[in-house]
C-alpha cells in the first residue's frame, strides 16, 4: 500500500467512518455505531385514539414517546392496511407492483412482486445482522416466497394474516402463528405475544453487539374487538352486565360496550410499548435506537375508534382515513421535544433509513419517498414534495390537497372535485379550487400521473375465491 492511501486510511478510520465498496459498486458510508431500529405499526389506530392528541384512552407510553421524540404532524398512509405495509417495505406506492385497491385476504393468489427490494434487504447490505419481523404480516402468504424469512428478514414470530382470534391465533378456522415458518403453539393473547418477543429479540440482539432491526406489527386494535378481563377492568367492565356480540360466537373477552373492549385493546397494546422502551433501556441502547411508531391507516367508523375532528375513515383518502398519529425517537441523533409539519409517510421510512445507515448509490428500483433526515436533524425546515394517496388524491408542497370526484374509490363517494388549503384547513371543510385554479389544474395533471400507473399484477377483488377457499392446515405453506 502506498504511503499516501496508508494516511487516508488513517483519516477515514480516525473519522468514525469505514467505506465499504460492495460488488454491485454501492458505497457504504457507515458510522461506527449505526442506530438500532425498531419500528413499532399499529393496526386501524386512528388520529384520536392516543392520549397526546386528547384521547380518553390511556396511552401512556405512546405519550412519552411523543413528549420525547418528535410529533410526525403530517404523516400519510393508504387508507388500508396491506398497501401501507408493502410501501413502508419499499418505499415505493403499492400501485406500482398491484396492491393499492385491496388488502391480501387469505384466499388471495397474491403476494408483494419479488423483485420489490425490502427494508430487511437494504438493512442487511448496510451491516444489520439482525432482522426481525413480528406479529401480522399481511404481504403475500400463497407462496414461500412472500414470506418474511423469504424477504430479507431473519427472524419471524406472528401470523400471515390480519384479523385472527386475539386468543386462538386461529384465522379460517386453522392456527395462524409461526416462529419462523413452524408453527408455534405459545399460548396468550397475541398481544402480548407480540410484546414478548420483543422483548426478548431486543435483549437478545443487544447482546450481541451488532446492529439491529426489529419490526412490531401489531394487529392490535384492527378485529375481532376482543379484549382481557384485566384490561376491560380499568375501563369499567362489569361482568354482571350483557357484553356486545360482534360476529357468530359470540364475545370472548368482549366488554359491555364496543368503545370499552376497543379502548382495553389499545391501552394493552401501548402497555407492551412500554416494555419494549424498557428493554432498550435496560441493555443500555437506548440512546441509539430508532424507534419509529404509526398507524397503518386511521380509524374505522363503527369499531369504537376516533380520527377525532378528522374528516372520514378507513377506506378513505379523506384525512381520517390516511392522516395518523406517528412518533420518531432517536436521542443520540436529533433532538426531540418537538413537533414538525413536513409531510411525509410511510413511503418516506425506507429511503430515511437508508440515508441513516449509510447507503449511496443507486437503488435497484426508484423509491418514490425521500429521506426526511435534514428535516429531523434540522438542516432543513421542509422539503417541498407530492404525497400521492391514491384514487386521485394527494398533497402537494405542504399546503394544497387534491381529493377528485372520480378517482375510483368504491369507500368514498365525493360528487366533486375538493381543492382543500389543509395548513388552514386541516378538517377539509373549505373547497378553495375556484380560488385557487391554477394550483388545482396543477394537481389534477399531476395525480393523474399517479393514478395512470399499470402494474403488469394487480390484486385480485378482496372475495375472489373465499366461496370454496379452505385453508390449509396450521396455515403451513409448502410451495
Amino acid at each position: 500500500m502506498k504511503i499516501r492511501n496508508r494516511f487516508l486510511l488513517l483519516h477515514i478510520m480516525l473519522s468514525g467512518i469505514f467505506m465499504v465498496i460492495f460488488p454491485g459498486g454501492d458505497v457504504l458510508a457507515q458510522p461506527a455505531q449505526r442506530p438500532n431500529i425498531v419500528i413499532i405499526v399499529a393496526d386501524d389506530l386512528g388520529w384520536g385514539d392516543v392520549g397526546y392528541h386528547g384521547s380518553k384512552i390511556r396511552t401512556p407510553h405512546i405519550d412519552r414517546l411523543a413528549q420525547e421524540g418528535i410529533r410526525l404532524d403530517n404523516f400519510y398512509t393508504t387508507p388500508i392496511c396491506s398497501p401501507t405495509r408493502a410501501g413502508l417495505m419499499t418505499g415505493r406506492y403499492p400501485n406500482r407492483f398491484g396492491l393499492r385497491a385491496n388488502v391480501i385476504s387469505p384466499w388471495l393468489q397474491f403476494g408483494v412482486d419479488t423483485s420489490e427490494v425490502f427494508i430487511a434487504d437494504m438493512l442487511a447490505e448496510a451491516g444489520y445482522k439482525h432482522r426481525a419481523a413480528l406479529g401480522k404480516w399481511h404481504l403475500g402468504h400463497y407462496k414461500r416466497r412472500y414470506l418474511p424469512l423469504q424477504r430479507g428478514f431473519t427472524y419471524f414470530y406472528g401470523a400471515y394474516n390480519g384479523a385472527f382470534d386475539y386468543f386462538t391465533r386461529k384465522r379460517e378456522g386453522e392456527l395462524d402463528w409461526h416462529e419462523n415458518e413452524e408453527s408455534s403453539y405459545d399460548k396468550g393473547y397475541a398481544t402480548d405475544l407480540i410484546s414478548a418477543k420483543a422483548v426478548s429479540c431486543i435483549q437478545e440482539y443487544a447482546d450481541d453487539g451488532a446492529p439491529f432491526f426489529v419490526y412490531v406489527a401489531y394487529n392490535a386494535p384492527h378485529g375481532p374487538l376482543q379484549a382481557k378481563e384485566k384490561d376491560l377492568k380499568t375501563y369499567g367492565f362489569d361482568p354482571s352486565k350483557p357484553r356486545f356480540n360482534e360476529g357468530k360466537g359470540g364475545g370472548r373477552g368482549k366488554g359491555n360496550t364496543i368503545w370499552q373492549t376497543y379502548a382495553a385493546m389499545v391501552s394493552c397494546m401501548d402497555e407492551g410499548i412500554g416494555k419494549i422502551l424498557g428493554a432498550l433501556e435496560e441493555k443500555g441502547v437506548a440512546d441509539n435506537t430508532i424507534v419509529l411508531f404509526f398507524s397503518d391507516n386511521g380509524a374505522e367508523k363503527g369499531a369504537g375508534s376516533s380520527n377525532g375532528e378528522l374528516r372520514g375513515w378507513k377506506f378513505q383518502e379523506w384525512e381520517g382515513g390516511v392522516r395518523v398519529p406517528a412518533v420518531i425517537r432517536w436521542p443520540s441523533g436529533f433532538k426531540g421535544g418537538r413537533t414538525i409539519s413536513q409531510v411525509t409517510g410511510y413511503i418516506d421510512i425506507f429511503p430515511t433509513l437508508r440515508e441513516v445507515a449509510g447507503l449511496a448509490g443507486p437503488v435497484k428500483k426508484p423509491l418514490d419517498g425521500i429521506s426526511i433526515l435534514p428535516v429531523l436533524k434540522e438542516k432543513e425546515s421542509h422539503i417541498m414534495r407530492d404525497f400521492y394517496l391514491g384514487f386521485g388524491a394527494m398533497v402537494s408542497d405542504n399546503r394544497w390537497k387534491l381529493v377528485k370526484k372520480d378517482g375510483g374509490n368504491p369507500g368514498r363517494s365525493n360528487k366533486i372535485d375538493w381543492l382543500f388549503d389543509i395548513i388552514s384547513d386541516p378538517l377539509e371543510k373549505s373547497d378553495v379550487k375556484e380560488k385557487f385554479p391554477e394550483i388545482y389544474q396543477q394537481l389534477l395533471q399531476k395525480v393523474a400521473t399517479y393514478d395512470a400507473i399499470e402494474p403488469h399484477v394487480a390484486v385480485p377483488p378482496y372475495g375472489k375465491g373465499k366461496a370454496t377457499f379452505k385453508a390449509p392446515p396450521e396455515w403451513k405453506i409448502i410451495e
